[in-house]
């Protein structure tokens, strides 16, 4: 495994990772012995980076993570979680934008505020149960989950006080870097003139198909030293599935664009005697900013699968014929 450095050189990521959506039961249920099977297999294949977030099962993703890390060397691992979702006791159904099958008994509410922040660092060390996590993403700003008016508010409760709570987090050694984790570009654009940040966690926006971040915000993130974490690589399953007829794209179905796309994108990958799924998990990886790439799966099988795709690499001739078909902006 090949370890990178970050957030101005104060941490060292796996180039893998493991993100924990689904092991809070993300659409799917996740068994505690199946979820640690999957953090085992982990850390046997030298996964060191750990992110998971409040939102993840409300609650249970963080829970799960800090049992499997007890014990273990605290200078071993590197741990991320979330802020800006305060988690509050609920026995009703969910409300929220994704679809957890079975976890905690919570709801969530949106806090971006010094306050939320504050609180939400807390509240996660107690479900982790850790001494230590090592970076904090504000989680989900952006009018990719809000609306235009309940962004603006959002947006001024992080101005207001919610960036200087996340410094002087930083600065107590609370947390040890801070970010966003977002799925969209223009907001870490937005972010970047109105404060520093150690990194970005970037879900879908920079895969083999959406290359939406080469345009602005790689230039950005390179001038001022910034890292970049990728996650949702296989942009919701349609690189990863070779379903095109049905598959998912950014937590819907799929237009025709994108399957047309995907599909020609397919017929390279088989001209070339491999699954585009292997094209997808190695792509990101080229870009010197990716200090760490997010892989979040649901069985120990998947996850030893794709690890086993990045361990045979694709000819540099082969992603010309790929860009062709992607998503530029």
């Amino acid at each position: 495994m090949k370890f990178n450095t970050t957030a101005n050189d104060h941490l060292t990521l796996s180039q893998i990772g493991l993100g924990t959506g689904p092991l809070g039961g993300l659409y799917a249920e996740s068994p505690r012995s199946r979820a640690m099977q999957v953090l085992e297999c982990a850390w046997e294949n030298g996964i060191r980076y750990f992110d998971t977030a409040p939102f993840y099962g409300y609650g249970l993703a963080e829970r799960r993570v800090g049992d499997f890390l007890q014990g273990k060397d605290g200078d071993s691992w590197v741990l991320s979680t979330k802020v800006g979702r305060l988690l509050k006791p609920d026995v009703g159904p969910p409300t929220d934008i994704a679809d957890f099958v079975n976890g905690l008994k919570f709801g969530v509410e949106f806090d971006y505020s010094y306050d939320g922040i504050m609180r939400s660092i807390e509240d996660s060390y107690a479900r982790l149960g850790l001494t230590k996590i090592d970076i904090a993403y504000v989680h989900d700003i952006g009018r990719f989950t809000h609306s235009p008016e309940m962004n603006d508010h959002h947006m001024a409760q992080l101005k207001d006080g919610g960036f200087r709570a996340l410094d002087m987090l930083k600065d107590s050694g609370t947390i040890k870097a801070w970010g966003i984790g977002v799925n969209e570009v223009a907001v870490c654009l937005d972010v970047l003139e109105r404060t520093e940040l150690d990194c970005i966690l970037l879900a879908g926006r920079y895969t083999l198909l959406d290359r939406s971040a080469e345009a602005d915000l790689l230039p950005a993130c390179r001038a001022r030293d910034i890292s970049i974490i990728v996650g949702g690589i296989f942009n919701s399953g349609i690189l990863a599935t070779d379903a095109v007829e049905n598959g998912y794209f950014d937590y819907r179905p799929a237009s025709s664009d994108i399957k047309a796309r995907v599909s020609a994108m397919q017929a390279v990958a088989e001209k070339n005697g491999h699954q585009l799924a292997r094209a997808a998990l190695q792509f990101p990886l080229r870009e010197p900013l990716v200090v760490s790439m997010l892989l979040g799966t649901d069985t120990a099988e998947k996850l030893q699968h794709n690890l086993d795709e990045l361990a045979a690499p694709l000819p540099d001739s082969n992603w010309d014929q790929y860009s062709n078909h992607a998503l530029m902006d």
